[in-house]
């Protein structure tokens, strides 16, 4: 293999010690070896074990036709599909799974693992490569999906193969269990070396989104469509093109808006994009005669770590603070930045009265201490070190104890903010309301 940055021999060729895959935890590279093994021997025992006569003119012309079909699927959402790669962060559902999907269920599966290797191939020239994804990944994404294509073709030749009637349930059945097979096999290997790669990043990290794995299972559910109506009548198929390109763009509108409601340095919620999911969760408060809190967090000092250490080093700071501020909330919480070292926490379906108050308190208390216990490693121009000795003052406001609307919350926890400050930092001040002076009017 190759990766995007090289060392190179003497001779000018690739050094393979240089590959980015050995950079890696040992247990991830045995992960990623043993999974590439496992593929290209699943396709050599394929091979060894078919019956030649099954590989017709026939058979190979469909193989590449689903081939052309995916190459001009490529082709059309290759501009889309760079984006889409780019804005991904560690999972990232490949829409061309209609065309591997359909070879899967079509073919014998050697020939449906060549047809899902020339498939990556194309794009790993026209989408990976151009991202700068390291070629590493791109071989194991391809070497996961010729074993869950195995998988789904047993389970549908298990089933008696396609179904050929509309009443063939167990056809239907087969379909319904491959998609469930490949779905599972793909997320499971996938998932195995991301975790072995890093410390536990997460489960959404792991599996992806909710919607973003009922996009893979749609799109799978499109390739069975497919499969089908290429057993009756093979240019039919073409009519897939169309409704996949449409959910190619609709698919980027959606990276496209959190891209534009996420703040770059930490990953979280943009000051714009928090107030607005705020006020909504506000709303609902206020509608089912609940409550919610709005804390916000200021990072005592920051300008020295920037001044001390560099703003590069600073912005590890954010980052590592932000991460410590999502960890230390409920999922349904909202968290932000709203722009230099402050921060903003919406804590929403919150008991009404003394409880719902203990709760704000107990959960401000909680990120203060957290982010007073977190050393953040950073390298520098002076070397790379541990930045410790953070701490964070916490000002905290409720709805409706100290406000009815978003807007005047935010001015509570403001000022109970700079209470906190004044009183010495690394302090949490959730007091009583406080009285926001209202605007003076100038006379006419």
């Amino acid at each position: 293999m190759e990766e995007s940055a090289h060392t190179h021999s003497p001779a000018g060729r690739a050094d393979p010690s240089g590959w980015e895959l050995w950079r890696l935890p040992a247990r991830a590279v045995a992960l990623v070896l043993l999974v590439e093994a496992g593929g290209v021997a699943s396709v050599v025992s394929h091979l060894t074990t078919s019956d030649r006569a099954a590989f017709t003119g026939e058979v190979l012309a469909l193989a590449a036709f689903l081939t052309l079909l995916s190459v001009v699927h490529t082709e059309l959402a290759t501009g889309i599909e760079r984006i889409r790669r780019r804005a991904a962060e560690t999972s990232y559902f490949d829409l061309s799974s209609v065309w591997t999907f359909a070879a899967a269920l079509l073919l014998p599966p050697a020939l449906a693992a060549a047809v899902i290797a020339a498939v990556y191939l194309h794009l790993w020239h026209r989408v990976w490569r151009p991202a700068k994804v390291p070629l590493h990944r791109h071989v194991y994404t391809t070497a996961t999906v010729v074993l869950a294509a195995g998988a789904a073709h047993a389970a549908v030749e298990e089933a008696g193969g396609l179904p050929g009637t509309p009443d063939d349930v167990a056809g239907v059945a087969g379909i319904a269990v491959a998609v469930l097979l490949y779905v599972v096999v793909n997320t499971v290997l996938v998932a195995g070396v991301i975790a072995l790669t890093s410390e536990w990043p997460g489960l959404r990290a792991l599996v992806g989104r909710l919607d973003d794995n009922a996009l893979e299972v749609a799109t799978l559910c499109m390739g069975g469509l497919a499969a089908v109506a290429i057993g009756s009548t093979p240019w039919l198929v073409a009519l897939v093109l169309p409704p996949i390109l449409v959910l190619h763009r609709a698919v980027l509108v959606r990276h496209l808006e959190e891209v534009a409601s996420t703040d770059p340095k930490t990953g979280l919620l943009n000051s714009a994009a928090w107030q607005a999911e705020a006020a909504r969760a506000v709303r609902r408060a206020q509608r089912g005669h609940g409550a919610a809190a709005v804390l916000i967090l200021d990072l005592d000092h920051f300008k020295l770590v920037n001044d001390a250490h560099g703003h590069l080093a600073g912005d590890d700071v954010l980052a590592a603070v932000a991460a410590e501020l999502r960890a230390g909330v409920r999922d349904g919480d909202l968290v932000g930045r709203f722009g230099g070292e402050e921060f903003v926490v919406l804590l929403a379906d919150l008991p009404s009265g003394a409880l719902g108050r203990a709760e704000v308190s107990s959960v401000a208390e909680r990120l203060r201490r957290l982010v007073a216990e977190l050393d953040v490693p950073v390298c520098t121009p002076d070397g790379n070190l541990t930045i410790t000795g953070l701490s964070v003052s916490v000002g905290g406001a409720s709805v409706p104890t100290d406000g009815a609307t978003l807007d005047h919350v935010l001015k509570v926890a403001d000022a109970n903010l700079y209470a906190a400050k004044r009183g010495g930092r690394n302090l949490v001040r959730i007091a009583g309301p406080v009285q926001i002076p209202a605007p003076r009017t100038q006379s006419a």
